[in-house]
């Protein structure tokens, strides 16, 4: 996978977290995984489509999620609902949007589709054999593992 493909969506990610949370993060270990498994409770998957394609998956545990809702909602959430996790689909949207803007500018013309919420760790996500980098985003909530695993269409 290229560097190109996962800068847009770091840079992204902090904008958006910075900008609706009004927080600052920090970037966690990079690792790489040869297959897409998600290993958090609550996982919001988005493909990309277009001359790249693949997934990105932003996974976090249920607490960072209700913390993460409760900041973007203005109250606490103390159960994860359905506006809790309309609020993480909003963030994932608003992350993937901006990355998708980015590679656009580079030259690479790209959709996002719907977001799906996966709830559970370990559900294995057939990703056409793509390898997948694993970038954790550190925030005082919690940490959201940025799973990003795209190609060039060919």
């Amino acid at each position: 996978m290229k560097v190109e493909f996962i800068n847009p969506f770091v840079v992204a990610a902090f904008n958006v977290i910075e900008s609706v949370l009004g927080e600052q993060p920090s970037k966690g270990q990079l690792s790489m995984r040869p297959l897409t498994f998600t290993s958090q409770q609550c996982n919001l998957m988005t493909g990309v489509v277009g001359s790249i394609e693949g997934q990105v998956i932003y996974g976090m545990s249920l607490t960072t999620a209700d913390k993460i809702a409760s900041t973007m909602i203005g109250q606490p959430v103390r159960t994860f609902d359905q506006l809790a996790a309309s609020a993480i689909a909003e963030l994932g949207n608003m992350i993937t949007g901006n990355a998708v803007t980015l590679l656009s500018e580079a030259g690479c013309v790209c959709d996002i589709t719907p977001p799906s919420l996966i709830r559970g760790t370990n559900v294995k996500i057939n990703m056409l054999n793509i390898p997948a980098l694993v970038v954790p985003v550190c925030l005082s909530q919690g940490t959201i593992e940025l799973t990003v695993s795209l190609r060039e269409r060919g």
